[in-house]
């Protein structure tokens, strides 16, 4: 797909992603690609800008990376953030050196020239620093345009060569009007229009999807989380009923969860859908099993079997549907330089080259919460589009040794229980999972007027935008 928007070299730094982030917010197009990407490879994307982001390097050791040179005499406007501004000083001849304390947190921006980066921003601004080195002699055509009280040279340019840097984060939070100053780089300064927006992603992919399936069959693993199911939806748009999806009950699901995938897509949005009831094959695979990395190699491998099995009996498929979202993406272009290997959905990895199918990833360019902009606006239910993250082995590593039937109905009962409550308490949305685990120890407690000696249920919730921070867990008897 041709995209006119900024591209971002990733030089390693934890907040290469926000910066993309940021820049979509903005309405416009932004794409990740590793610090050596060759001007080539840039040029296919049609960009109007670059960022250089930040990293954990320094530019004077041997091993430093460093962009094509190249990219320079593009003649497109290049931003550099932290490292970025430090590789493009080192690049054209300025100097940087270790500073003599490392500079971490927040610090007040005394902006010298609001013409164009800093257009219709105050004087003062607070802005996020995170660097343990400095510039000390800018290169030749470059001058000062921000200063903090230990960084003369904060933010820089040389208009000549369409270059700009900044020693602190725009993207983060703590920088409050950072969003302002990539808005300003994006579309004051590169030009970029701000109308990347759902409804023309839905129509440029609808069309690409159908220039290259045309009428031959695909297929789709289903697990009923959002991005299968939105991507289910963006292809059946695409080719109709030329797709058909797949939907294998492995009998470690959550209540209700069968029923709601077959009432969404068989009747809400008349999906071709094949169930595979698989629930005994599950149950048997996994007797006697306690080791949760063994349960899920032996469910990832069973679900292969099963979904290949039931994948053959239709004729001529030559493509599979996977949901996979920009971050996995991400994963392959890190400041290790380019990749091969692009993580696969957690259901189906190994399936397209064991049944010789071509990939179609229709979400390979947005965010988790794009993604439910775009579900939104396919007309997908809440219900579906809000869901949180559930995993691939489902409720089997939920409960913390063997899995059987009356632990399982247990603890679908009270992760049912568990949910209901905390979206009556308006809490769903705002966590980023809450779900219930069944722990191998018994306890007392009271039931009604008696004394029981029962099953314990652990309660987790993860209030977290990334999913990696602030666990909070408690527990109740069942």
């Amino acid at each position: 797909m041709e995209h006119s928007g900024i591209i971002i070299l990733d030089f390693g730094s934890q907040y290469t992603q926000l910066i993309a982030r940021r820049i979509r917010e903005l309405n416009i197009f932004s794409e990740i690609l590793p610090f050596n990407a060759t001007v080539e490879e840039i040029k296919k994307h049609n960009p109007k800008g670059i960022i250089f982001s930040g990293g954990p390097a320094s530019v004077y050791q041997p091993d430093a990376p460093k962009p094509d040179e190249k990219v320079y005499q593009l003649g497109l406007p290049i931003l550099g953030i932290c490292y970025g501004l430090q590789v493009i000083t080192d690049n054209f001849g300025g100097k940087v050196v270790k500073a003599d304390r490392h500079e971490y947190g927040k610090a007040e921006l005394e902006i010298l020239d609001n013409s164009d980066l800093f257009s219709g921003l105050p004087k003062k601004i607070d802005v996020w620093m995170s660097h343990g080195d400095k510039v000390v002699e800018l290169p030749k055509g470059f001058e000062p345009i921000a200063k903090t009280e230990n960084s003369p040279f904060a933010s820089v340019r040389d208009r000549n060569r369409k270059i700009w840097g900044v020693q602190f984060h725009p993207e983060v939070s703590h920088t409050p009007l950072g969003k302002e100053i990539l808005k300003n780089f994006a579309v004051k300064i590169a030009g970029c229009k701000q109308d990347w927006t759902m409804g023309n992603f839905i129509n440029e992919k609808v069309k690409e999807i159908r220039e290259e399936v045309g009428d031959k069959k695909v297929i789709c693993a289903l697990s009923g989380g959002v991005d299968s199911s939105v991507a289910a939806v963006l292809v059946h748009k695409a080719i109709g009923d030329n797709l058909t999806c797949i939907f294998v009950d492995n009998g470690l699901l959550r209540k209700g969860e069968r029923e709601q995938v077959e009432r969404t897509f068989r009747e809400n949005f008349h999906i071709p859908l094949v169930v595979v009831d698989a629930k005994d094959k599950f149950l048997k695979a996994l007797e006697g099993i306690t080791d949760p990395e063994k349960k899920r190699k032996i469910i990832g491998n069973l679900f292969i079997e099963v979904f290949e099995e039931e994948a053959k009996k239709i004729p001529d498929v030559e493509y599979l549907v996977q949901g996979t979202l920009y971050p996995d993406v991400i994963e392959s272009v890190s400041v290790k330089g380019p990749s091969a290997v692009i993580k696969t959905h957690h259901n189906v990895g190994g399936l397209p080259e064991r049944m010789n199918l071509k990939l179609i990833e229709p979400l390979r360019e947005l965010f988790k919460d794009e993604v439910r902009q775009l579900g939104k606006e396919l007309g997908l239910p809440d219900e579906i589009v809000y869901r949180q993250p559930f995993p691939g082995p489902g409720l089997a590593i939920r409960i913390i040794g063997e899995v059987n039937k009356e632990d399982l109905d247990i603890l679908r009962e009270a992760d049912a229980i568990l949910l209901e409550e905390i979206k009556k308490a308006g809490y769903y949305t705002k966590l980023w999972q809450s779900f219930a685990v069944l722990l191998p120890i018994q306890t007392v407690g009271v039931m009604g007027d008696y004394r029981t000696y029962e099953k314990v249920i652990a309660i987790r919730a993860v209030n977290s935008s990334d999913g990696m921070t602030n666990y909070l867990t408690t527990c109740w008897i069942e």
